[in-house]
């Protein structure tokens, strides 16, 4: 059985209580790497032609307040 496997096992038999937990949990987890990624692509400069672009579009009056 593999890693993914025993994990799909052990999810399918936590008690409901348990399965909330978890799911907030992951959901947390998911959050932090997003996160982490998000840092790391602006640290690398990944997203600056999407910043860039963005200010150009604002300037040329194609944005709306929200």
């Amino acid at each position: 059985m593999t890693k993914l496997e025993q994990i799909e096992k052990s999810v399918a038999e936590l008690s409901p209580e348990e399965l909330k937990a978890f799911a907030a949990w992951f959901e947390a987890l998911q959050a932090d790497l997003w996160d982490k990624q998000i840092e790391a692509d602006a640290k690398a400069g990944r997203l600056d032609k999407l910043a860039e672009q963005a200010l150009a579009d604002h300037r040329a009056g194609r944005t709306r307040p929200v």
